[in-house]
């Protein structure tokens, strides 16, 4: 399974590998994430074409992600029986907590084709299954909860947070590229927590620092 991940790796970073790694905030998730020892010099003009038009961002496990994943394994309760929906799923490490704490289902959904292979494969190596999904505006559904981590880094996203009424009866929403309270308006924060990416990319500490966010629908639009 992993040489599928592996492959598409390669179609952005030729010399990239991938390792199966325990996450530190919650060991009991393991992920195919690029290798350490990944590139870091100066690359090809084509292979940084490649990572601008495709990045990899399946291959890592993001703050917000790893945190938001914690967040679910101490609190059960928040996903058990109940139909989850994980929006830009990434390396699907949310979707897996959300299947592994008891979800009746749960659905990973990302634009990105190499993403939707690593959230299965992922969750296949932790003993669950996800749905996929490549386009939330195909959803036909509401559902009971929408997860999202490290989704609104492209301001162009922002608009998401005023939608997800029509999608979802609840969401929950961990980031740390946002600093404006406005911007969760009618959000509850209910934790912020320190963290980083794995592997360490060497971010500015800012970014490690993810806030957790809630927010309840009354009126969902579907």
């Amino acid at each position: 399974m992993s040489q599928l991940l592996t492959r598409n790796l390669q179609q952005t970073v030729s010399a990239g590998n991938l390792r199966l790694t325990a996450l530190p905030q919650c060991p009991d998730i393991s992920l195919y994430l690029i290798s350490e020892d990944y590139p870091r010099g100066r690359l090809p003009d084509e292979e940084m074409l490649a990572i601008m038009e495709r990045p990899a961002y399946w291959a890592f496990c993001w703050a917000s992600g790893q945190v938001l994943a914690a967040h679910l394994l101490a609190h059960p309760e928040v996903c058990r029986n109940r139909t989850v929906l994980d929006l830009g799923a990434g390396s699907g490490v949310v979707a897996i907590a959300a299947a592994m704490t008891g979800a009746s289902r749960v659905i990973a959904c990302d634009l990105d084709h190499h993403a939707l292979d690593a959230s299965r494969i992922n969750a296949e190596a932790n003993g669950v299954s996800v749905e996929l999904l490549d386009d939330l505006e195909a959803l036909d559904e509401t559902v009971d909860l929408l997860i999202a981590a490290d989704v609104l880094y492209d301001r162009e996203n922002l608009e998401w947070l005023d939608r997800l009424q029509e999608f979802s009866n609840e969401a929950l929403i961990a980031d740390s590229r946002i600093r404006d309270p406005e911007v969760f308006s009618g959000y509850e924060k209910l934790a912020e927590v320190t963290s980083s990416t794995i592997p360490d990319l060497d971010e500015l500490k800012e970014f490690g620092e993810v806030s957790i966010y809630r927010r309840t629908f009354t009126n969902p639009a579907l």
